[in-house]
């Protein structure tokens, strides 16, 4: 144990910071260093870890019960190319005046959509009613190589 004073003018000499590195221990623990450069490294740590850290973007595929087989197979692709992309996919049926009244039409859409891409894709959230729109939400398998677009 060295008192305050001695800490000071060791720190002082070697031109390092005094910081304080557990106060509620009895006696505080003190360290000599540079606090500036200190600083600087854990900011630039930080900045890595943010760079590294991968966002995942949700993008949302609308359909209605009546469409055309061409037009889903259409909205099929675009969702392939999402999940290849790393993106989450939301799949939402929605219902308009009595199309509502037949949800096994949207269920029947949404387990093919399902099946379609079960290569890339894995159902994170079953299909689900919300108010007049039934929603299933795909995740892109993990392990997969994202598809850059260019072949």
């Amino acid at each position: 144990m060295l008192p305050r004073s001695e800490a000071l003018r060791l720190a002082e000499e070697r031109s390092l910071d005094l910081v304080e590195v557990s106060p509620n221990a009895d006696p505080p623990v003190v360290k000599l260093m540079d606090f500036g450069k200190y600083q600087y490294e854990k900011a630039k740590r930080e900045r890595e870890a943010r760079k590294a850290r991968k966002e995942i973007d949700v993008k949302e595929i609308r359909l209605r019960p009546k469409i055309g087989e061409h037009d889903l197979d259409f909205k099929v692709r675009k969702a392939r190319e999402f999940l290849q992309a790393g993106s989450k996919v939301k799949v939402r049926v929605r219902f308009r005046g009595r199309e509502i009244t037949y949800p096994e039409v949207a269920m029947k859409q949404l387990q093919r959509i399902s099946e379609q891409l079960a290569d890339i894709a894995a159902v994170e959230q079953q299909p689900s009613f919300e108010g007049p729109t039934i929603l299933m939400v795909l995740a892109p398998q993990t392990g997969r190589k994202k598809h850059t677009g260019a072949t």
